[in-house]
């Protein structure tokens, strides 16, 4: 049985032939982009080191970049107007772009303007993608549709990242860049040769009107944002924590990415097989209170590497849970724009990402592992607050409506 057999087989009834005939090809895509954009937290101390400057000061340039996430609204209004496939396109086109910019980075100017185009071009693949999904499926089974493409964030880390590991212990994060860049590069001529060009209905309309956010909207958007700053605080402290404390270099960090990649995968096929069931908000913020009580145990025990290790794991299986299943209630907030409310969530997410690189490294400098954790465990809290406030004003129409 091919892949696709395999992939067409869960996927719900009234999936249209366009799902069934290219799901493979995007999540194919979504996965080269993702194993790019995801290798710079983890090996953010290899890469301070290759610049000789200190981690916090490579957090800052890392900080500097996911700012421009902040365009994400513009970058989702903008989607809303245009084909999926060209804003697909141009955000693999960018994101291959971004990574040559980092690859040849001379000092952290040139690296903060890389990671910048490949955050913002990241941003369009994936709100483009969405929006496609938006068009395809109707909401009762976007959570399964959606946590298909999203296993490809956890594959990104499972294979793609520790892949780019191995690389760089046997040559140079340069070189990881290059080779990443090859790939993105690849898949937007492959999803442009194949995917068919077309306008849905909505992004018609969506051309014709000014679309405005409702005031609940705005409790989604926080969560994901508070959401995205939790996860920040550990990926960008993890590989300094194992580096500076067990002496693990690039080859054992790449290793444990892989271990963290297999968690982050389980928790993406179980939200695809439960978030629709649950309700896209229920299981939000399930995965959120799983972080809470992670993070503070990783704060008392952060001299243990396997201890640790386990408390890291689970605290990224309650981020991806949460944040998979949250993407489908995000984008139908606003139903006929989903670009719309889903760039304004990936830009607060920016906004906190941004923060945390800042905030998370400083406080590893200053304290240890243990004080970014801990902080990371709050803002999961906050998110879990908002996620909850936002699903009893807006019931999910397909099951946990009832808090």
């Amino acid at each position: 049985m091919t892949l696709r057999e395999r992939v067409e087989r869960v996927l719900p009834a009234d999936a249209g032939a366009a799902v069934r005939e290219h799901l493979v090809l995007l999540t194919g895509a979504r996965f080269g982009l993702n194993s790019v954009y995801r290798f710079t937290p983890p090996f953010l101390a290899t890469i301070a080191g290759g610049l000789g400057v200190s981690l916090a000061r490579a957090g800052l340039a890392l900080s500097v970049s996911e700012l421009l996430g902040l365009a994400s609204p513009a970058v989702g209004r903008l989607v809303d107007r245009i084909a999926r496939r060209r804003a697909m396109c141009l955000g693999l086109v960018g994101a291959a772009v971004g990574a040559v910019v980092v690859a040849a980075s001379p000092g952290l100017v040139a690296l903060a303007v890389g990671l910048g185009a490949l955050s913002l071009s990241k941003t369009a693949f994936d709100v483009g993608l969405a929006s496609w999904i938006a068009d395809e499926v109707p909401y009762a089974g976007r959570g399964r549709v959606g946590g298909i493409t999203e296993t490809s964030w956890a594959l990104g880390l499972l294979l793609g990242v520790s892949g780019l590991g191995l690389i760089t212990a046997a040559t140079s994060w340069r070189w990881a860049f290059l080779i990443g860049a090859v790939g993105v590069a690849s898949a937007a001529a492959l999803v442009w040769r194949r995917l068919p060009v077309h306008l849905a209905r909505p992004a018609v309309e969506a051309r014709r009107r000014r679309v405005r956010l409702p005031r609940s909207a705005w409790l989604i958007v926080g969560a994901m944002g508070c959401l995205m700053a939790a996860s920040q605080c550990v990926f960008v402290s993890f590989g300094a924590w194992l580096g500076d404390n067990f002496g693990f270099g690039s080859a054992a960090i790449a290793a444990v990415g892989f271990g963290l990649g297999a968690i982050e995968l389980a928790a993406s096929v179980t939200s695809a097989g439960r978030s629709d069931r649950w309700g896209k908000h229920r299981s939000a913020v399930l995965g959120c209170v799983v972080m809470v009580p992670a993070g503070l145990a990783m704060w008392a025990f952060d001299a243990r590497v396997a201890t640790g290790l386990v408390l890291l794991g689970m605290y990224l299986l309650g981020f991806e849970f949460a944040i998979v299943s949250a993407i489908p209630a995000a984008v139908n907030v606003v139903p006929g724009a989903p670009g719309a409310a889903l760039g304004a969530s990936i830009g607060a997410g920016a906004l906190g990402r941004a923060a945390m690189a800042v905030a998370a490294t400083a406080a590893y400098e200053a304290a240890g592992f243990g004080a970014p954790a801990a902080l990371g465990a709050a803002w999961a809290g906050a998110a879990a607050l908002l996620f909850a406030a936002h699903g009893r004003r807006h019931p999910d129409p397909t099951g946990g409506s009832r808090w």
